[in-house]
């Protein structure tokens, strides 16, 4: 199962630094955007997110949070490199 491969990885069974979604305090000063997924992605996220008691949203805030935090750009994605 595809939500399995992801809860492996929130239980802490990956290498790299653990990604541990949960309940958090609420912060107002969000704004409502649109995004395109996978059906596929979508149940992925709808069942992790339903076996640790968050909702769709909380739990890809969470995600999109880690991924930033972890985020290592080199200078491959540098603007002025790739400029035309």
């Amino acid at each position: 199962m595809e939500c399995e491969k992801y809860y492996n990885i929130y239980k802490g069974r990956d290498e790299m630094n653990t990604f541990q979604p949960g309940k958090k305090s609420l912060n107002n000063q969000k704004i409502v955007v649109s995004v395109r997924m996978d059906i596929s992605r979508i149940n992925t996220i709808d069942e992790i997110a339903s076996k640790i008691d968050i909702s769709r949203n909380e739990l890809i805030n969470q995600c999109i949070e880690y991924a930033l935090d972890n985020l290592n750009l080199n200078n491959s994605y540098d603007k002025k490199e790739n400029d035309l």
